[in-house]
């Protein structure tokens, strides 16, 4: 048997070391064990740079024509959008090289996903500058096409975050002490945002088939600070364990730090759905 050794493995052998075994993240970079930095990704992240470029253009299109802010149509909602789907891209693409998904499955699922975020801030942005309302309105064929590719997309988008989620639930995901809770924290509120979006745009589906067209433009305002609280909890908590590993602090110190942040953000999503129960 040993003659078959050959290499380093005979050498470890020979030396009285343990020979060394494949780790089972060794198909898939290091680096994207961190944030990722591969060639791959690139693109991704650049989409979700657009996405926020074109909400900053939209506030200084704002700023220039003005109108309401508020309302089912105002520049509001290609500016909130566009950086809102280009801050999460950018937080999903590097939070995922923290959750243990095949290279190959991960970028597949965030090519979807990158593409479902240019769709919905495309078709938000096209409805804004025709000046009628983006979601809940099905005044013509056109009108009602472009609603329902927007809800539909939502719901692609649910899929694919919930995979994710599931994924870091699956398996411990990588990284530095407090990681894994700001990971599997962030996804699982951040489903609780995707669950009051959906809870939106079925309550004004509903009161739109009804003949309600006004009243489900008004019908979402409760739910929108859960919506909006809850969604971003997916880059805060982790980049909050990725500043901490940068810090001099014990893994102990940082592990407490980041439970703390968990605490307070559960906090004030429970207090914005509290809000939305009593609103609603």
């Amino acid at each position: 048997m040993d003659q078959q050794k050959t290499g380093p493995a005979r050498g470890a052998a020979e030396s009285g070391h343990p020979i060394p075994h494949p780790h089972p993240l060794d198909g898939q970079d290091h680096a994207s064990l961190r944030y990722p930095r591969q060639r791959r990704y690139h693109l991704y992240e650049a989409t979700a740079l657009l996405l926020i470029l074109s909400g900053l253009v939209h506030l200084v299109v704002f700023a220039v024509d003005g109108g309401p802010w508020n309302g089912p149509v105002s520049w509001r909602k290609p500016v909130t959008f566009g950086l809102s789907f280009g801050v999460t891209l950018l937080a999903v693409v590097r939070v995922t090289s923290y959750v243990r998904v095949g290279p190959r499955l991960r970028a597949a699922l965030l090519g979807v996903f990158a593409a479902d975020c240019v769709l919905e801030v495309a078709g938000i942005t096209l409805q804004a500058w025709r000046g009628v309302p983006s979601h809940l309105d099905m005044e013509t064929p056109f009108d009602t096409a472009v609603s329902m590719t927007l809800a539909v997309g939502g719901g692609v988008l649910v899929v694919l975050l919930a995979g994710f989620a599931v994924a870091s639930f699956r398996h411990r995901p990588t990284g530095p002490a407090g990681m894994a809770l700001a990971v599997r924290s962030g996804f699982a509120i951040l489903l609780v945002a995707l669950a009051s979006g959906a809870a939106m745009i079925a309550r004004g589906v509903v009161l739109t088939r009804t003949g309600h067209q006004e009243a489900a433009y008004h019908s979402t305002a409760s739910l929108k600070p859960l919506h909006g609280v809850g969604l971003h909890a997916v880059l805060v908590l982790p980049a909050l364990a990725w500043l901490l590993s940068r810090t001099p602090w014990s893994e102990a110190v940082r592990r407490r730090i980041v439970a703390a942040a968990v605490g307070c953000y559960a906090a004030a999503v429970a207090a914005a759905g509290v809000w939305a129960v009593l609103a609603y």
